[in-house]
């Protein structure tokens, strides 16, 4: 094959179909209480950067069942909880970190951002900030900081 057409078929494949390249095409589906404001905002956040998502109502005993079957019960939990390909994503992660995550592809079961920290995406509350760090749920159930956001 001559350089010159390794160069241009290199050129016409999608960045996301090489190794580290990640990109917010994809779908995340949304499970969320039918009663959260919040959670549609963190959609939102979402489809701004790109992502399709699917939102769900799901009652709460369900959501908080599913929840435990994830492994992000208890104090990693938050008001939805997500899927990003075979991560979980629970709680308001911002959408780059989500990019990162799908990117590096860590063996993992996901992100989380425990509680609902004010600032957050979809809780914004005009320029009041609480700092808060995206924590990656590793298989055995513990923690590490993924990202910490000011």
């Amino acid at each position: 094959m001559h350089r010159r057409s390794l160069l241009l078929a290199a050129a016409a494949l999608p960045l996301s179909a090489l190794p580290g390249f990640a990109t917010a095409a994809q779908t995340i589906r949304i499970m969320k209480s039918p009663s959260c404001g919040c959670c549609s905002a963190w959609a939102d956040h979402l489809a701004a950067a790109g992502f399709k998502t699917d939102l769900r109502d799901v009652p709460d005993e369900e959501l908080w069942a599913m929840k435990d079957r994830l492994g992000v019960g208890g104090d990693l939990a938050s008001c939805h909880t997500a899927m990003a390909g075979a991560y979980v994503i629970e709680g308001h992660v911002p959408a780059g970190d989500i990019l990162r995550l799908l990117a590096e592809q860590p063996v993992a079961l996901g992100l989380t951002v425990p509680g609902m920290p004010i600032g957050s995406p979809g809780m914004e509350m005009g320029e009041e900030r609480e700092a808060f760090d995206s924590l990656l749920i590793l298989a055995d159930g513990s923690t590490v900081v993924f990202a910490s956001h000011a």
